[in-house]
């Protein structure tokens, strides 16, 4: 069995990405396949038809479902963190400013390189950090990786597993702003380097800008991890995603913004909207009720 991935195409060049092949468990194929094929041909008049649903359309609906989820996320995002910080609106303090400066130097650099050569800068770097990505869920969602190839022009896994996870991770997951974290907290348990603190969150605004450009460059090419997995499914589940990812790099800039803080106004937006719309409905019950009233008078 092939799963395959996405292909990127770009104006410039042919460019190839991540293409999943599943392996194939060459063992299944055993003879008895045909006589597996000869008894359901045999047994047509005793099957009934079965309807079915396609999976991306069953995806898309969860998708549908999602939105709320989404609204409620981002309605979390933008209230929890407008708190004070030693005194200073969190706006104001260098964390986020230092943040904010590597992200503005890593997007005129993106778009500076777009503008001069039609492609961006550290291509090869992206595709490398996508692949690893890939190979990386695949082994947390119990697979195995066998093989691994990234280039300039494009890369591959194979794997012996595939979801829709593994698939739409590249998407959400900011492989280098992780390391960049990670190094730090090993370096920190050592040394003293709390005067560095500026420049962690200066490189981790400029990874994850990376990763975000990247992801909006990517999308619009019609990438076939999207498509497989239904396209409105993959683009919620990234944004779903994308927005946990930037509110924990945030909390993390922010002590005295905790996540237990933070899920205290994800259940606050998640109420109100559940009385909005349980309203809504009463509302709507109210009108077809009272017109149904109307018609039998």
């Amino acid at each position: 069995m092939v799963g395959r991935g996405f292909v990127l195409p770009t104006g410039g060049f042919p460019l190839q990405d991540s293409v999943f092949l599943v392996a194939a468990n060459r063992s299944s194929n055993s003879r008895n396949r045909k006589t597996h094929r000869r008894l359901l041909l045999g047994a047509d008049s005793a099957v009934e038809d079965v309807v079915t649903i396609p999976t991306r359309w069953l995806k898309n609906i969860i998708g549908l479902f999602l939105v709320p989820v989404a609204w409620v996320l981002t309605q979390a995002l933008f209230t929890s963190f407008p708190r004070t910080i030693g005194g200073e609106e969190f706006w104001a303090t260098a964390q986020f400013w230092f943040f904010t400066l590597g992200a503005m130097i890593w997007m005129l650099a993106f778009f500076g390189s777009l503008w001069a050569s039609g492609e961006p800068w550290f291509l090869r770097a992206y595709v490398f950090a996508h692949e690893l990505t890939h190979a990386f869920w695949a082994k947390v969602c119990g697979g195995e990786v066998y093989q691994f190839k990234a280039a300039r022009a494009g890369g591959h896994i194979v794997t012996d597993t595939q979801n829709f996870w593994i698939a739409l991770a590249p998407y959400f997951h900011p492989l280098y702003s992780i390391v960049v974290i990670e190094l730090y907290a090993v370096v920190r348990f050592f040394y003293n380097i709390e005067v560095l603190t500026p420049v962690l969150f200066g490189l981790l605004g400029l990874t994850w800008a990376f990763h975000f450009s990247f992801t909006l460059w990517m999308i619009p090419k019609g990438q076939s991890d999207l498509s497989t997995n239904g396209t409105f499914f993959s683009l919620v589940v990234i944004y779903l995603m994308n927005l946990a990812v930037l509110a924990a790099l945030i909390i993390f800039a922010a002590p005295e913004v905790t996540f237990i803080g933070f899920w205290d106004e994800i259940v606050r937006h998640g109420g109100e909207l559940s009385a909005a719309v349980v309203n809504l409905v009463n509302v709507a019950i109210h009108a077809l009720v009272t017109r149904g009233d109307g018609l039998m008078h």
